[in-house]
Protein backbone atom coordinates (compact mmCIF):
# COMPACT_ATOMS: atom_id res chain seq x y z
CA UNK A 1 0.00 0.00 0.00
CA UNK A 2 5.62 4.45 2.53
CA UNK A 3 10.01 5.39 2.42
CA UNK A 4 9.12 3.38 5.63
CA UNK A 5 11.80 1.61 7.66
CA UNK A 6 12.61 -1.91 6.50
CA UNK A 7 11.75 -4.58 9.00
CA UNK A 8 14.21 -7.29 9.94
CA UNK A 9 12.94 -9.65 7.28
CA UNK A 10 10.16 -8.27 5.17
CA UNK A 11 8.06 -5.42 3.90
CA UNK A 12 8.33 -1.88 5.09
CA UNK A 13 5.99 -0.74 7.81
CA UNK A 14 4.03 2.47 7.45
CA UNK A 15 4.09 4.94 10.31
CA UNK A 16 0.75 5.47 12.11
CA UNK A 17 -1.05 8.71 11.37
CA UNK A 18 -1.32 11.43 13.97
CA UNK A 19 -4.20 11.28 16.50
CA UNK A 20 -4.87 7.62 15.63
CA UNK A 21 -4.14 4.39 17.44
CA UNK A 22 -0.76 3.03 16.33
CA UNK A 23 -1.03 0.10 13.97
CA UNK A 24 0.95 -3.07 14.55
CA UNK A 25 4.10 -2.95 12.49
CA UNK A 26 4.91 -5.65 9.98
CA UNK A 27 8.03 -6.81 11.80
CA UNK A 28 6.01 -7.59 14.92
CA UNK A 29 4.35 -10.52 13.15
CA UNK A 30 7.66 -12.21 12.47
CA UNK A 31 8.87 -13.71 9.22
CA UNK A 32 6.83 -16.88 9.83
CA UNK A 33 3.59 -14.92 10.31
CA UNK A 34 4.21 -12.84 7.19
CA UNK A 35 5.00 -15.95 5.18
CA UNK A 36 1.76 -17.61 6.29
CA UNK A 37 -0.16 -14.50 5.24
CA UNK A 38 1.54 -14.58 1.83
CA UNK A 39 0.67 -18.26 1.42
CA UNK A 40 -2.98 -17.75 2.32
CA UNK A 41 -3.27 -14.71 0.06
CA UNK A 42 -1.62 -16.62 -2.79
CA UNK A 43 -4.05 -19.49 -2.27
CA UNK A 44 -7.03 -17.13 -2.47
CA UNK A 45 -5.75 -15.36 -5.57
CA UNK A 46 -4.82 -18.56 -7.47
CA UNK A 47 -8.01 -20.37 -6.53
CA UNK A 48 -10.12 -17.40 -7.66
CA UNK A 49 -8.21 -17.24 -10.94
CA UNK A 50 -8.85 -20.93 -11.62
CA UNK A 51 -12.54 -20.57 -10.88
CA UNK A 52 -12.71 -17.53 -13.18
CA UNK A 53 -11.15 -19.53 -16.01
CA UNK A 54 -13.64 -22.36 -15.59
CA UNK A 55 -16.55 -19.95 -15.67
CA UNK A 56 -16.16 -19.72 -19.46
CA UNK A 57 -14.37 -21.38 -22.32
CA UNK A 58 -10.63 -20.80 -22.46
CA UNK A 59 -8.59 -17.93 -21.10
CA UNK A 60 -9.50 -15.77 -18.15
CA UNK A 61 -13.14 -15.17 -18.96
CA UNK A 62 -13.88 -13.32 -15.73
CA UNK A 63 -10.88 -11.08 -14.98
CA UNK A 64 -13.03 -8.90 -12.78
CA UNK A 65 -13.37 -11.81 -10.34
CA UNK A 66 -9.59 -12.14 -10.23
CA UNK A 67 -9.25 -8.42 -9.55
CA UNK A 68 -11.77 -8.57 -6.74
CA UNK A 69 -9.95 -11.55 -5.22
CA UNK A 70 -6.65 -9.65 -5.36
CA UNK A 71 -8.22 -6.62 -3.69
CA UNK A 72 -9.86 -8.76 -1.00
CA UNK A 73 -6.58 -10.55 -0.25
CA UNK A 74 -4.71 -7.24 0.05
CA UNK A 75 -7.28 -5.79 2.44
CA UNK A 76 -7.46 -8.99 4.51
CA UNK A 77 -3.75 -9.88 4.78
CA UNK A 78 -1.81 -6.91 3.43
CA UNK A 79 -1.33 -5.35 6.85
CA UNK A 80 0.56 -8.49 7.93
CA UNK A 81 2.91 -9.15 5.00
CA UNK A 82 2.59 -6.22 2.63
CA UNK A 83 0.07 -7.92 0.34
CA UNK A 84 2.27 -9.32 -2.45
CA UNK A 85 0.83 -12.83 -3.08
CA UNK A 86 2.89 -12.97 -6.27
CA UNK A 87 6.64 -13.70 -6.68
CA UNK A 88 6.90 -10.96 -9.31
CA UNK A 89 5.54 -8.32 -6.94
CA UNK A 90 7.81 -9.53 -4.13
CA UNK A 91 10.83 -9.28 -6.43
CA UNK A 92 9.83 -5.82 -7.63
CA UNK A 93 9.32 -4.69 -4.04
CA UNK A 94 12.79 -5.95 -3.12
CA UNK A 95 14.36 -4.25 -6.15
CA UNK A 96 12.62 -1.02 -5.14
CA UNK A 97 14.06 -1.25 -1.62
CA UNK A 98 10.68 -1.89 -0.01
CA UNK A 99 11.29 -5.53 1.03
CA UNK A 100 14.48 -7.05 2.40
CA UNK A 101 16.24 -9.48 0.08
CA UNK A 102 16.57 -12.15 2.75
CA UNK A 103 12.78 -12.31 3.09
CA UNK A 104 12.28 -12.69 -0.68
CA UNK A 105 12.94 -16.46 -0.99
CA UNK A 106 10.73 -17.17 2.02
CA UNK A 107 7.90 -15.15 0.49
CA UNK A 108 8.29 -16.92 -2.87
CA UNK A 109 8.23 -20.38 -1.30
CA UNK A 110 5.11 -19.49 0.69
CA UNK A 111 3.41 -18.18 -2.45
CA UNK A 112 4.28 -21.36 -4.36
CA UNK A 113 2.90 -23.52 -1.56
CA UNK A 114 -0.34 -21.53 -1.54
CA UNK A 115 -0.72 -21.86 -5.32
CA UNK A 116 0.00 -25.60 -5.27
CA UNK A 117 -2.49 -26.12 -2.47
CA UNK A 118 -5.18 -24.29 -4.46
CA UNK A 119 -4.66 -26.55 -7.48
CA UNK A 120 -4.46 -29.63 -5.28
CA UNK A 121 -7.92 -28.87 -3.92
CA UNK A 122 -9.20 -28.43 -7.46
CA UNK A 123 -7.65 -31.77 -8.43
CA UNK A 124 -9.41 -33.49 -5.52
CA UNK A 125 -12.70 -31.91 -6.57
CA UNK A 126 -12.26 -33.12 -10.15
CA UNK A 127 -11.37 -36.62 -9.02
CA UNK A 128 -14.68 -36.87 -7.20
CA UNK A 129 -16.68 -36.23 -10.37
CA UNK A 130 -17.52 -39.49 -12.22
CA UNK A 131 -17.51 -37.92 -15.69
CA UNK A 132 -14.16 -36.10 -15.36
CA UNK A 133 -11.68 -38.83 -16.23
CA UNK A 134 -8.81 -36.86 -17.83
CA UNK A 135 -7.84 -34.23 -15.29
CA UNK A 136 -4.65 -33.31 -17.17
CA UNK A 137 -6.68 -32.03 -20.07
CA UNK A 138 -8.75 -29.96 -17.68
CA UNK A 139 -5.68 -28.42 -16.08
CA UNK A 140 -4.21 -27.68 -19.50
CA UNK A 141 -6.99 -25.10 -19.84
CA UNK A 142 -5.66 -23.41 -16.69
CA UNK A 143 -2.03 -23.48 -17.81
CA UNK A 144 -0.31 -20.67 -19.68
CA UNK A 145 1.33 -21.14 -23.04
CA UNK A 146 2.24 -19.77 -26.46
CA UNK A 147 2.83 -20.95 -30.01
CA UNK A 148 0.67 -22.35 -32.75
CA UNK A 149 -0.94 -24.97 -30.52
CA UNK A 150 -2.12 -22.47 -27.91
CA UNK A 151 -5.28 -20.41 -28.41
CA UNK A 152 -4.62 -17.71 -31.05
CA UNK A 153 -1.12 -18.96 -31.81
CA UNK A 154 1.00 -15.97 -30.71
CA UNK A 155 4.74 -16.70 -31.09
CA UNK A 156 7.35 -16.73 -28.35
CA UNK A 157 8.50 -13.14 -28.94
CA UNK A 158 4.98 -11.76 -28.66
CA UNK A 159 4.24 -13.75 -25.53
CA UNK A 160 7.49 -12.68 -23.90
CA UNK A 161 6.96 -8.99 -24.69
CA UNK A 162 3.35 -9.02 -23.51
CA UNK A 163 4.16 -10.68 -20.19
CA UNK A 164 7.17 -8.43 -19.50
CA UNK A 165 5.24 -5.21 -20.15
CA UNK A 166 2.15 -6.37 -18.26
CA UNK A 167 4.12 -7.51 -15.22
CA UNK A 168 6.10 -4.25 -15.15
CA UNK A 169 2.84 -2.28 -15.16
CA UNK A 170 1.34 -4.43 -12.41
CA UNK A 171 4.41 -4.04 -10.18
CA UNK A 172 4.56 -0.30 -10.87
CA UNK A 173 0.93 0.13 -9.86
CA UNK A 174 1.48 -1.91 -6.71
CA UNK A 175 4.53 0.10 -5.67
CA UNK A 176 2.79 3.41 -6.33
CA UNK A 177 -0.54 2.43 -4.78
CA UNK A 178 1.02 0.98 -1.62
CA UNK A 179 2.93 4.18 -0.85
CA UNK A 180 2.73 5.70 2.64
CA UNK A 181 0.03 8.32 2.15
CA UNK A 182 -2.47 6.18 0.21
CA UNK A 183 -5.17 4.30 2.20
CA UNK A 184 -5.04 0.51 2.09
CA UNK A 185 -8.49 0.18 0.51
CA UNK A 186 -7.55 2.55 -2.29
CA UNK A 187 -4.33 0.64 -2.92
CA UNK A 188 -6.19 -2.67 -3.05
CA UNK A 189 -8.73 -1.22 -5.48
CA UNK A 190 -5.97 0.07 -7.78
CA UNK A 191 -4.13 -3.25 -7.82
CA UNK A 192 -7.34 -5.23 -8.34
CA UNK A 193 -8.43 -3.10 -11.28
CA UNK A 194 -4.95 -3.43 -12.79
CA UNK A 195 -5.12 -7.22 -12.48
CA UNK A 196 -8.50 -7.25 -14.24
CA UNK A 197 -7.43 -5.01 -17.12
CA UNK A 198 -4.11 -6.76 -17.75
CA UNK A 199 -5.63 -10.25 -17.62
CA UNK A 200 -8.24 -9.18 -20.16
CA UNK A 201 -5.45 -8.15 -22.52
CA UNK A 202 -3.23 -11.19 -21.94
CA UNK A 203 -5.96 -13.85 -22.03
CA UNK A 204 -5.85 -14.47 -25.81
CA UNK A 205 -2.04 -14.21 -25.95
CA UNK A 206 -0.69 -16.35 -23.09
CA UNK A 207 -3.72 -17.11 -20.95
CA UNK A 208 -2.74 -14.31 -18.59
CA UNK A 209 0.06 -15.28 -16.21
CA UNK A 210 1.45 -12.24 -14.36
CA UNK A 211 2.10 -14.69 -11.51
CA UNK A 212 4.86 -17.33 -11.74
CA UNK A 213 3.40 -19.19 -8.76
CA UNK A 214 0.08 -19.75 -10.52
CA UNK A 215 1.80 -20.73 -13.79
CA UNK A 216 3.99 -23.24 -11.95
CA UNK A 217 1.10 -24.91 -10.16
CA UNK A 218 -0.97 -25.15 -13.35
CA UNK A 219 1.96 -26.55 -15.34
CA UNK A 220 2.69 -29.24 -12.73
CA UNK A 221 -0.88 -30.53 -12.82
CA UNK A 222 -1.20 -30.17 -16.61
CA UNK A 223 2.19 -31.60 -17.64
CA UNK A 224 3.30 -31.91 -21.27
CA UNK A 225 3.96 -28.69 -23.17
CA UNK A 226 2.93 -26.59 -20.19
CA UNK A 227 6.01 -27.73 -18.26
CA UNK A 228 8.26 -27.16 -21.26
CA UNK A 229 7.02 -23.59 -21.71
CA UNK A 230 7.00 -22.77 -18.01
CA UNK A 231 10.40 -21.04 -18.17
CA UNK A 232 8.91 -18.09 -20.07
CA UNK A 233 6.37 -17.45 -17.30
CA UNK A 234 9.21 -17.09 -14.85
CA UNK A 235 11.63 -15.19 -17.08
CA UNK A 236 9.11 -12.59 -18.28
CA UNK A 237 7.65 -11.69 -14.84
CA UNK A 238 11.12 -11.56 -13.30
CA UNK A 239 12.35 -9.20 -16.01
CA UNK A 240 9.26 -7.00 -15.81
CA UNK A 241 9.42 -6.86 -12.01
CA UNK A 242 13.09 -5.85 -12.03
CA UNK A 243 12.42 -3.11 -14.59
CA UNK A 244 9.58 -1.63 -12.56
CA UNK A 245 11.36 -1.99 -9.22
CA UNK A 246 14.62 -0.40 -10.37
CA UNK A 247 12.82 2.48 -12.10
CA UNK A 248 10.77 3.10 -8.96
CA UNK A 249 13.93 3.06 -6.82
CA UNK A 250 15.80 5.44 -9.13
CA UNK A 251 12.89 7.89 -9.25
CA UNK A 252 12.48 7.73 -5.47
CA UNK A 253 16.18 8.40 -4.90
CA UNK A 254 16.10 11.29 -7.38
CA UNK A 255 13.15 12.87 -5.59
CA UNK A 256 14.85 12.41 -2.22
CA UNK A 257 18.03 14.06 -3.49
CA UNK A 258 16.04 16.96 -4.95
CA UNK A 259 14.19 17.47 -1.67
CA UNK A 260 17.45 17.35 0.23
CA UNK A 261 18.89 20.00 -2.10
CA UNK A 262 15.82 22.19 -1.68
CA UNK A 263 16.11 21.91 2.10
CA UNK A 264 19.75 22.98 1.91
CA UNK A 265 18.86 26.00 -0.21
CA UNK A 266 16.04 26.93 2.15
CA UNK A 267 18.40 26.74 5.12
CA UNK A 268 20.88 29.00 3.36
CA UNK A 269 18.16 31.50 2.51
CA UNK A 270 16.91 31.42 6.09
CA UNK A 271 20.38 32.12 7.45
CA UNK A 272 20.78 35.01 5.02
CA UNK A 273 17.42 36.48 6.02
CA UNK A 274 18.29 36.17 9.71
CA UNK A 275 21.59 37.95 9.11
CA UNK A 276 19.82 40.76 7.27
CA UNK A 277 17.29 41.10 10.09
CA UNK A 278 20.07 41.20 12.68
CA UNK A 279 21.87 43.95 10.76
CA UNK A 280 18.63 45.91 10.50
CA UNK A 281 17.99 45.53 14.23
CA UNK A 282 21.51 46.75 15.07
CA UNK A 283 21.03 49.81 12.88
CA UNK A 284 17.68 50.55 14.52
CA UNK A 285 19.16 50.19 18.01
CA UNK A 286 21.97 52.58 17.14
CA UNK A 287 19.50 55.16 15.87
CA UNK A 288 17.33 54.79 19.00
CA UNK A 289 20.34 55.23 21.29
CA UNK A 290 21.35 58.40 19.43
CA UNK A 291 17.83 59.80 19.80
CA UNK A 292 17.80 59.02 23.54
CA UNK A 293 21.13 60.75 24.12
CA UNK A 294 19.92 63.80 22.22
CA UNK A 295 16.71 63.91 24.29
CA UNK A 296 18.65 63.66 27.53
CA UNK A 297 20.81 66.58 26.51
CA UNK A 298 17.82 68.74 25.66
CA UNK A 299 15.51 67.72 28.61
CA UNK A 300 17.54 66.39 31.54
CA UNK A 301 14.60 66.53 33.98
CA UNK A 302 12.22 64.61 31.72
CA UNK A 303 14.36 61.53 31.43
CA UNK A 304 12.83 59.70 34.38
CA UNK A 305 9.33 60.68 33.37
CA UNK A 306 9.95 59.42 29.83
CA UNK A 307 11.33 56.18 31.14
CA UNK A 308 8.29 55.58 33.35
CA UNK A 309 5.97 56.47 30.51
CA UNK A 310 7.82 54.10 28.20
CA UNK A 311 7.59 51.27 30.74
CA UNK A 312 3.87 51.89 31.29
CA UNK A 313 3.33 51.93 27.52
CA UNK A 314 5.23 48.68 27.13
CA UNK A 315 3.23 46.89 29.84
CA UNK A 316 -0.08 46.81 27.92
CA UNK A 317 1.80 45.59 24.87
CA UNK A 318 3.27 42.68 26.85
CA UNK A 319 -0.10 41.83 28.34
CA UNK A 320 -1.69 41.96 24.89
CA UNK A 321 0.89 39.55 23.54
CA UNK A 322 0.27 37.15 26.43
CA UNK A 323 -3.47 37.30 25.75
CA UNK A 324 -2.83 36.59 22.08
CA UNK A 325 -0.70 33.58 23.01
CA UNK A 326 -3.45 32.27 25.28
CA UNK A 327 -6.01 32.67 22.49
CA UNK A 328 -3.81 30.81 20.04
CA UNK A 329 -3.28 28.05 22.58
CA UNK A 330 -7.03 27.70 23.14
CA UNK A 331 -7.90 27.44 19.44
CA UNK A 332 -5.00 25.05 18.87
CA UNK A 333 -6.12 22.78 21.71
CA UNK A 334 -6.52 19.00 21.32
CA UNK A 335 -9.72 17.82 19.69
CA UNK A 336 -9.95 15.09 22.34
CA UNK A 337 -10.56 17.60 25.08
CA UNK A 338 -6.97 17.89 26.18
CA UNK A 339 -5.48 20.90 27.91
CA UNK A 340 -5.62 23.93 25.64
CA UNK A 341 -2.35 24.88 24.10
CA UNK A 342 -0.89 21.37 24.11
CA UNK A 343 -1.93 20.42 20.63
CA UNK A 344 -0.24 23.06 18.53
CA UNK A 345 0.46 22.06 14.97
Amino acid sequence: MNPEPISAGGARAAEPAAHTAPRKRLHSYGLLGRSIAEGVGSFLLVFATAVAIFSGTGGVSSPLGVGLAAAAAMVAFGYVSGGHFNPAISLGSAAAGRTSWKALPVYVVAQLIGALLAYLILWVLFQGHPELTDTRQIFSVLANGYGTDYQLGFPLASALLAEVVATALLVAVFLGASARRIPAVSAAFAVGVTYAVLLSILAPITGGSLNPARSTAAAIFAGGDSLEQLWLFWAAPVLGALIAGLIYRSVHLSVSDAQRGDDTDEDADLLADEADEADGADDANQLDNADVEEAKAQHPSGTATGTVAGASAAAPTKMSRENDDDARGFFDGDDDGGRPGTGRR
